[in-house]
């Protein structure tokens, strides 16, 4: 079964992340898919918005598949930062997106989940969304993100700019 799968509905794009007993942990394989469709998506005139969703009833997305990263690091393998790498890629995409992007955020998303989601222009949020950056827990730094984009999020304070003092 495809982890990912795409389909037009009309002149919508719908992305399906499909991992659902891992709460659509996204691996480089998805990654990877994704860009490429968000890619010829772009260009495609008959594609009017693109809708992203998570199969199953836990959420959108958990993040990055830590047992797959784990894994390629025990096999000192090099699939961890292609992940990365076609990640930050996925984010910079989606962020710049000449379309509409819908992320429907319903149930978990974390980390990763934040990066497909929040950098895209329109994002549905429900009683049930739980969203976060995990790694900051174990000391790591959210790397989609994460921190400037919750920071701006409906009802959060937005940070004050620091004055600016003519010279």
């Amino acid at each position: 079964m495809a982890e990912v799968l795409f389909e037009k509905r009309g002149h919508l794009g719908v992305i399906t992340l499909n991992r659902p007993q891992a709460v659509n942990a996204l691996n480089a394989g998805m990654v990877h898919a994704m860009l490429e469709q968000l890619t010829a998506w772009a260009e495609d005139d008959a594609i009017k918005t693109v809708l992203v969703h998570g199969a199953g009833d836990r959420g959108l997305c958990a993040g990055g598949d830590i047992v797959a990263i784990y894994d390629d690091i025990l096999r000192r393998g090099d699939r961890t930062a292609d992940f990365w790498a076609a990640e930050y890629r996925l984010n910079s995409l989606i962020a710049r997106y000449p379309k509409p992007y819908v992320a429907f955020m319903d149930g978990l998303v974390l980390g990763g989940g934040v990066g497909i989601s929040a950098h895209g222009s329109v994002r549905v949020v429900t009683e049930r969304t739980r969203t976060g950056m995990p790694e900051t827990t174990i000391g790591f730094v959210p790397d989609v993100g994460g921190t400037l984009l919750l920071s701006r999020s409906p009802g959060s304070p937005v940070p004050t700019p620091p004055s600016r003092v003519p010279i």
